[in-house]
Formats: structure tokens, sequence, C-alpha cells
């Protein structure tokens, strides 16, 4: 069958011990290389297939796919962090069914993880944000009516947006309104990447400061009242709080 493999968000430290495993032991890949680190398809043995699907449309993709399993070999399409995330998997997986050829996915750690982990906060807080929201600001790929990252930002919750950098100072406009100007909020490139570059400041700040420092790459945004680091405590370790492994004495 055919593998839909999670890198991860760059590091390679931060595949699953499947993904390594697979890769390990794999005899066809085919990566999009436009976006995962240079080092992951290097885990592959010496004798492995590599094609890098950065030129290649989805006819293409599907062919070398296909023509892997009826041939019986070992192959992984790897894909850049958590692959059912605008992965454009659901593309080839229907294709390769229609041709009779199984799929498996094996998740992968997404890049909101790596840039929440970058600038070290919890993104829900006790009675700030108990929900997170994921999505992309449009661009050359529009997004359906009321899924626009403004409608998202009314909720309050802590938001990772993913978008290039020539959307940003159009996304943070269209989210002040709702967020307020002053809002918590930092804008991750290339996280878990050596040459990963971390901005924070307010919301209305984090344009001007990424054109400061010249990020130019696609990134994510994080946004919320969550990233304060003021929160409430959660009453999970309260003292008074009982559970069925801790009694209040």
């Amino acid at each position: 069958m055919i593998r839909f493999v999670g890198a991860g968000p760059g590091d390679p430290d931060l595949l699953t011990v499947k993904a390594a495993r697979l890769l390990s032991d794999c005899e066809v890949l085919v990566w999009a290389g436009s976006l995962i680190h240079p080092s992951i398809p290097e885990l592959v043995p010496p004798g492995c297939v590599r094609h890098d699907s950065a030129g290649m449309d989805l006819d293409t993709i599907v062919s070398i796919l296909a023509d892997a399993h009826a041939r019986g070999l070992r192959t992984v399409r790897l894909h850049t962090g958590e692959p059912s995330l605008w992965g454009a998997i659901g593309e080839q997986i229907e294709e390769l069914r229609r041709r009779g050829v199984p799929c498996e996915t094996v998740p992968g750690i997404s890049a909101f993880q790596a840039a929440a982990a970058a600038i070290g906060q919890e993104l829900t807080r006790p009675e700030v944000a108990q929900a997170v929201v994921l999505c992309r600001a449009p661009g050359r790929t529009p997004v359906p009516a009321g899924q626009e990252p403004e409608i998202f930002a009314k909720t309050g919750a802590t938001m990772c947006l993913y978008l290039s950098s020539g959307l940003l100072a159009g996304a943070v406009a269209d989210l002040v309104p709702h967020y307020g100007a002053d809002c918590p909020a930092a804008l991750v490139s290339r996280a878990s990447w050596p040459e990963q570059k971390i901005l924070r400041g307010s919301l209305a700040e984090i344009p001007s400061k990424a054109r400061a420092e010249g990020v130019d790459r696609l990134a994510v945004l994080l946004v919320g009242r969550a990233l304060a680091g003021d929160a409430p405590p959660s009453r999970l370790y309260a003292s008074d709080f009982a559970h069925g492994w801790r009694e209040v004495k």
C-alpha cells in the first residue's frame, strides 16, 4: 500500500517513530521538495528511488505511486507537517483508490504545534481561551464564504493562521477589530528549522516587525489573549479540587 506520511514541521527529530521506520525501509519515495527540510529525504536507504514532486501535477504523482504499488515496492508519499491539514492528500488518495491502490495515512506534527513550542506557551488557558482555531488566509486559493479568519476571530479563540508573508498585513488588518490592536501575537517562520524566526509583540506590531526582519516565507501567526501568560491557573492542580486520582483532605 501507499503510505502518506507526515514529515512534521522540519526538524528530523520531530518525525514520529513510525514515520522514521517507514522512511528507513522504503524503496520508492515521493516527497514535496519545496516544503520538506532536505535532511529528511536523506533518511531513506541508498537504493531508494526518489521523486521530488515540487514540479509535478496530480496525474504524474499518482502515476508514479500506482506504478510503484503495481511493482510491489514499499512506497512513501512524504508530506510536510500533518498531511490531513492542507496537504492535498485527499485528491491523491481518491484517485489511487479509483485505481484499486490501498492507502494509509501516518500523522505528523503540524507547524502550529511547532510554533507553539517555539514560543514556549500554552494555546489554551482557563477562563481566557478554551478553543484553538486553525485556518489560513485567503490568497491564490480562496477561502469558502463564512470561513474567513475574521469570522473565527469573533469567538476570541486562540488563532493559528497559516499564511505567506505577503498576506500578513491584510490578515492583521482583518483581525484587529476583533482581537484588538494590543492583543498578544507571535509570528513563527520556518518553525523548528535551523533558520527559524520568532517575532513577538502586539497584533498591530507584527507586520512591521516582519518587514524589518525580512520574513518572506510561509509562517504561522499565533493570536489570542491566552498568549499573555497571565491567565488564572487551571483547577486541575488546585489543592481543593478532587478527582479520581486525588482526594481533598
